[in-house]
C-alpha cells in the first residue's frame, strides 16, 4: 500500500472545492440572469400574460340596430324576451355540480332535464349539440322563450335556484309588415365561429364569442354598422376559477339603424303577386311537354329609374328568417338547404341565372345601330330563317313583312334579329374569323353591363354570362378532353356531336350567333341585371348600382350617413337611339306583345306612359322561362318565372297588379290617388326624433285592404314550400325561340 503525502491530499481537496465553488457561482449567475430576463427585460410582457390568465370576461351583447323601410316601418328589429340563463361558475360550487338545481329548473320550464343539463355543459370535439361553446364564465342561455310565471317562480324562489337568472333581453325579430317578408333581401343571423373570431381579432371590428353576425342579405352587407359593440365585464379569478374581484369594464354600445329604400307595402304586393302568378301558371297546360307548367321558382324587382334604389325585391320560394332566431334546428336547416324545397335561401333576384329570351332584344337592337344598320331601315320579318340547312322559326311562325327595328321590338320578330346577327357573323369572317373581329353583338352586351355584377349592396351576387369568343374558348378548353374521349368511336348522335365539339368546339358558329341574338343559347342574365338595363333606358342612359340601403342612422339619431346613388356606367348608345327604342317599347305595351296586359286592358297610357318587353326563353330539358320587363317614367318592374310559360302570359298579370297598386289604377283605368301606394319615388328619409327614435308611417288603410284578400302571410307560407326543381344557381341553357 502506497502512502500519499499529506500535502498532495490537501491540494486535491482544495482543487475540488474551487471547482464546486465555480459551478455554484455559475449556476447562481445563470439563475440571476434568467430572473433578470423574466422580471426586468420582459417583465411587462409576462406580467400582462399572468394577469390575463387570471381575468375572465362576461359579455353583455349589444342591441343590434333595426332595419327599416323607406317610411320608417321596422322590417327587422328586436323584441324583449324572458331569457333564463345559468352561471356555470355558481353551479360548480355546489356539491353535486348543480344537478339538483338544474332538475328543479327543468321542472319549472317544462323542459326535459337531460336537455337542460346538456345546454350548460361545455362543448369539445367529442360533445354533440346542445352544448355551450362560449366562455365558461358567461351566463349560459337555457331558453329565450320563458313565460312570465316561470320567470317569477325562479326569481321569487331564488334560494332554490342559485346561479340561475331570469331577465328580459333583446332578441332579433323579423316583423314582415303587411306580410312582406323580404326574406332573401334581409338575410338572417347566426353565431360567430372560432375561425371568424381569430380572423377579426386585429381588425377595427373584432368579434366576441357571444356575437351573432349577418349571414346573408342586408344583415351581412351592413353587419358592422348594425352590430354595435358588446359590453365586457372583467372578473379577477384565482387558479381554481373562483371570482376574487371585479376589474375594469366596458359598456355595450348599440348598433346603428339602417333605413332602406324598400317600401313594405309595394314589397307585400310584389311578393303576393309573384306567388299568385306562379300558382296560376301551375294550372296552365303546356302543349310542348304535355303537362301543366311547374312554375318552380321566380323573382321580381321594382327599381327607381333615376337612382337605382330598390323599392321591392322578391324571390320565391321563400322562407321565414325568424327560424334562425335562437338557433335553427337540424330538421329546419335541412329543409331550407335541400332540393325538395328548391333552395329557398337563394335570392333569385341576384342569383337566379337564366336565358332572358326576347327581353334581351334591346341589346342586339343597340348593337345593330352601332354596327351601322339604321334604326328606321327596312328589314324582312319572315316566318322562318334558314342557314346551312337549319330552319330557325319566328315566334308562332308569324311573319310581318318589311319592318323597321322599332316594329321588330314591338312584335318581337325573331327573324329580323337572326338575319342581323348572321350578316354580322359573316362580316367578322364566319368560320374563319378575322383577327380584328368587331363582334358588335357581344361587345354591346358587355357595355350594357352583362357578364359582370351590377354592384347591388347585397352579398353573393352572380355575374350571368355573355357567350362571346373568349368564353367559347375557355369552355372548349375545360371540356375538350371529355369530348374527345366520348367521340373516339362516334356512332350515336351524341358521340358525333362530341367528336365535332372536340375538333371545333372553340369556334363561334353561325347558329351560336343566331340563337344569341334573341337571348337564347348560352346567354345567362339575372333579374337585377335586366332591371338595371331597363332603368337605364328609362333615365336616358345611366346604369346605376342597385341599392337597398338608403341611410345609416346612429342610435341617438345625431349622425345620419346617407347612401348616395352611384352609377357604374352609361349605355353605349346616343340619346336619339334611346328615344327611338323608348317609343318602340311603348308600342309593345299599346299594340305589341304586351298590349293585352296594358293597351287593351284599360291602362291609362295618356297619363302614365308604359313601356314593356316580353320574353319566353326555351331551356334544354325544361319548360319555358317567363320574362317580363317594363318601366314608366318613375319605376322599372321586372319579373321572371322559371318553367312558367310565356312572358306576358305568366308574369304579365302580376306585373300589372304591381303597377296598379303603385299608381292606384282601377279596373276601368281610372286613377285613385288615395289608393296609390307610391305615385312618385320616396325622396326623403323618415322623421328622426330628438331621442333617436325613427317615426314609422304605417298605412292602416292598406293593411285593412290586404285583410280583405287571402292574406299576404299565407302566400309567404305557400312560397316557402314550392315544388322541387334545380337550384337557381344552376345554369339554364336556352335553346331556341323567344317571344
Amino acid at each position: 500500500m502506497t502512502n500519499i503525502p499529506e500535502t498532495g491530499r490537501t491540494q486535491r481537496v482544495t482543487i475540488r472545492l474551487v471547482v464546486i465553488q465555480i459551478l455554484v457561482v455559475s449556476l447562481l449567475l445563470t439563475l440571476g440572469g434568467r430572473l433578470w430576463y423574466l422580471q426586468i427585460r420582459n417583465g411587462d410582457e409576462y406580467e400582462k400574460e399572468a394577469a390575463g390568465n387570471h381575468v375572465q370576461q362576461v359579455v353583455q351583447p349589444a342591441v343590434r340596430g333595426s332595419i327599416l323601410d323607406a317610411r320608417g316601418v321596422p322590417i327587422a328589429d328586436n323584441e324583449t324576451r324572458l331569457v333564463v340563463s345559468a352561471s356555470r361558475t355558481e353551479l360548480m360550487k355546489q356539491d353535486d355540480d348543480g344537478r339538483a338545481v338544474l332538475e328543479r329548473l327543468a321542472k319549472v320550464l317544462d323542459m326535459d332535464p337531460t336537455t337542460v343539463r346538456n345546454k350548460v355543459r361545455l362543448c369539445d370535439s367529442r360533445t354533440e349539440q346542445p352544448c355551450w361553446n362560449g366562455s365558461p364564465y358567461q351566463p349560459i342561455p337555457v331558453t329565450d322563450d320563458a313565460k312570465p310565471r316561470q320567470a317569477l317562480q325562479i326569481r321569487e324562489r331564488s334560494e332554490e335556484f342559485p346561479g340561475i337568472t331570469a331577465k328580459p333581453m333583446a332578441v332579433r325579430r323579423y316583423t314582415a309588415p303587411y306580410g312582406a317578408g323580404a326574406s332573401q333581401a334581409l338575410g338572417y343571423l347566426s353565431p360567430v365561429t372560432d375561425k371568424e373570431i381569430e380572423k377579426a381579432k386585429d381588425t377595427d371590428s373584432p368579434f366576441l364569442p357571444s356575437d351573432e353576425i349577418g349571414r346573408s342579405g342586408l344583415e351581412r352587407e351592413y353587419d358592422s354598422e348594425l352590430r354595435g359593440s358588446s359590453g365586457v365585464t372583467r372578473y379577477e379569478v384565482d387558479n381554481l376559477g373562483r371570482v376574487m374581484g371585479r376589474a375594469e369594464s366596458d359598456k355595450a354600445e348599440p348598433g346603428s339603424n339602417l333605413v332602406t329604400s324598400i317600401d313594405s307595402r309595394v314589397q307585400a304586393v310584389t311578393e303576393k303577386s309573384l306567388a299568385q302568378a306562379m300558382k296560376d301558371a301551375r294550372k296552365e297546360y303546356d302543349k310542348n311537354t304535355r303537362r301543366n307548367y311547374k312554375a318552380d321558382a321566380g323573382a321580381a324587382v321594382v327599381m327607381e329609374n333615376r337612382t337605382g334604389r330598390v323599392v321591392a325585391m322578391a324571390s320565391n320560394p321563400t322562407y321565414d328568417p325568424n327560424a334562425w332566431v335562437g338557433g335553427i334546428s337540424g330538421k329546419e336547416y335541412a329543409r331550407l338547404t335541400g332540393k325538395k324545397s328548391n333552395y329557398p335561401l337563394l335570392n333569385r333576384a341576384i342569383q337566379g341565372q337564366s336565358a332572358p329570351g326576347s327581353v334581351f332584344k334591346v341589346i342586339p337592337t343597340a348593337a345593330a345601330v352601332k354596327a351601322g344598320y339604321p334604326f328606321d331601315g327596312r328589314y324582312d320579318c319572315a316566318s322562318s330563317y334558314e342557314v346551312g340547312g337549319q330552319v330557325f322559326k319566328n315566334y308562332e311562325s308569324k311573319g310581318y313583312g318589311s319592318i323597321n327595328l322599332g316594329r321588330a321590338l314591338e312584335v318581337s320578330c325573331d327573324t329580323v334579329f337572326y338575319d342581323l346577327a348572321y350578316q354580322q357573323w359573316k362580316k367578322d369572317g364566319g368560320n374563319k374569323p378575322k383577327k380584328d373581329t368587331k363582334d358588335w353583338f357581344y361587345k354591346t352586351a358587355h357595355q350594357f353591363g352583362l357578364g359582370k355584377k351590377t354592384g347591388v349592396d347585397l352579398p353573393n351576387e352572380v355575374t350571368g354570362r355573355v357567350p362571346d369568343r373568349a368564353w367559347k374558348k375557355e369552355y372548349w378548353e375545360a371540356n375538350k378532353d371529355a369530348w374527345c374521349e366520348q367521340g373516339k368511336n362516334a356512332k350515336t348522335y351524341a358521340e358525333k356531336i362530341a367528336k365535332e365539339n372536340c375538333a371545333t368546339g372553340m369556334k363561334m358558329r353561325a347558329g351560336d350567333s343566331i340563337n344569341y341574338s334573341i337571348g337564347q343559347g348560352d346567354t345567362l342574365v339575372t333579374p337585377v341585371q335586366m332591371a338595371t338595363i331597363y332603368a337605364g333606358l328609362a333615365n336616358g342612359g345611366t346604369l346605376y348600382d342597385p341599392t337597398l340601403g338608403k341611410a345609416i342612422v346612429s342610435p341617438d339619431g345625431e349622425r345620419v350617413k346617407k347612401i348616395a346613388p352611384k352609377a357604374h356606367g352609361k349605355l353605349p348608345i346616343d340619346g336619339k337611339t334611346i328615344k327611338q327604342m323608348d317609343k318602340a317599347l311603348q308600342g309593345v305595351a299599346t299594340r305589341g306583345t304586351a298590349a293585352w296586359r296594358f293597351g287593351n286592358a284599360g291602362w291609362p297610357q295618356d297619363k302614365i306612359k308604359m313601356r314593356a318587353k316580353t320574353g319566353t326563353a326555351e331551356v334544354a330539358g325544361k319548360q319555358t322561362t317567363s320574362y317580363f320587363t317594363t318601366y314608366t317614367d318613375d319605376f322599372t318592374v321586372v319579373m321572371t318565372i322559371s318553367q312558367g310559360g310565356t312572358g306576358s302570359g305568366a308574369s304579365g298579370p302580376a306585373v300589372r297588379k304591381i303597377y296598379d297598386a303603385i299608381y292606384g289604377v282601377g279596373k276601368d283605368g281610372d286613377i285613385d290617388k288615395k289608393k296609390a301606394l307610391l305615385p312618385r319615388p320616396e325622396s326623403g328619409l323618415p322623421k328622426i326624433d330628438k331621442d333617436g327614435a325613427i317615426e314609422a308611417r304605417k298605412d292602416t288603410a292598406f293593411a285593412k285592404a290586404l285583410k280583405k284578400g287571402d292574406g299576404a302571410k299565407q302566400q309567404q307560407k305557400e312560397g316557402a314550400a314550392e315544388a322541387p326543381a334545380q337550384a337557381a344557381r344552376r345554369e339554364q341553357r336556352g335553346t331556341g325561340v323567344g317571344d
